[in-house]
């Protein structure tokens, strides 16, 4: 008798339990599903600016940055250049492609492609990086190259910035490039090749996404670069005012 009632009890609760059960089932696959990496993309363009330098030159300039990926693995578009207005000729413009892994809480690892176009033969390296944040708040970007032609070189980014205020922002860089060897073809010399320093103060219009800014930019060549230089009736050192924007889409 006590069979027939589990029985009956068991055929009675039946569809109320195992709609409840099926659709726990449900949320556990759908909370599992979410726990997978989120795939983001993006382009962001750290400068893009004007440029009016002490001997009257003008430039156009541009920093930017296109992603895709997880936090797990990123590929980046990396484009950088200058375009001399008056002479409507590029005076450098470099194109990386890599894909990036995290090492670190704070820094990830890269390798890939590197394609020049500078005053000079073409240029192709391997390269091999990281980029993270620093102590103190700093952010760096340091790579090594190894060109075509077998030449190695390696080049330091590194950026700060003081919030002054929740709008207005100071941010100082410094780019510096160094050869192991020369590569007179493209007047490059062995040793510390070039540095760039800069200073700009912008003001944070739409969200971080917009953030135009004014500022001042110093180059400098050094050693057989900038003889390289001189013998070509370039300059070795220019100062340079400069206007633009931050933009994040």
């Amino acid at each position: 008798m006590s069979r027939i009632r589990t029985f009956m009890a068991v055929s009675l609760l039946s569809p109320i339990l195992l709609p409840g059960a099926a659709a726990a089932q449900e949320m556990i696959a759908d909370t599992s599903a979410r726990k997978q990496a989120l795939t983001s993309w993006g382009v962001q363009f750290e400068e893009l600016e004007y440029r009016y330098s002490d001997d009257d030159e003008e430039l156009g300039v541009w920093n930017a940055d296109f992603f895709y990926g997880t936090d797990d693995l990123k590929v980046r578009w990396l484009t950088k250049g200058e375009y001399a207005i008056e002479e409507q000729a590029y005076e450098g413009l470099e194109n990386q492609l890599v894909g990036q892994i995290p090492i670190s809480d704070f820094f990830d690892a890269k390798a890939g492609v590197r394609f020049d176009t500078p005053e000079g033969p073409d240029r192709t390296y391997a390269v091999l990086g990281v980029a993270g944040l620093a102590p103190q708040w700093f952010e760096i970007d340091a790579n090594l190259y190894v060109s075509d032609e077998g030449d190695t070189s390696a080049e330091l980014d590194a950026e700060y910035e003081l919030l002054l205020t929740n709008y207005w922002i100071l941010s100082a860089t410094l780019d510096a490039t160094v050869a192991f060897s020369e590569d007179r073809e493209i007047g490059v010399g062995k040793g510390l090749v070039s540095t760039e320093t800069g200073l700009r103060l912008s003001y944070d219009l739409v969200d971080r996404a917009l953030s135009p800014y004014v500022g001042v930019v110093h180059e400098r060549k050094y050693g057989d670069t900038a003889d390289y230089a001189e013998s070509e009736g370039g300059s070795t050192k220019d100062w340079f005012a400069v206007i633009g924007a931050r933009i994040v889409f």
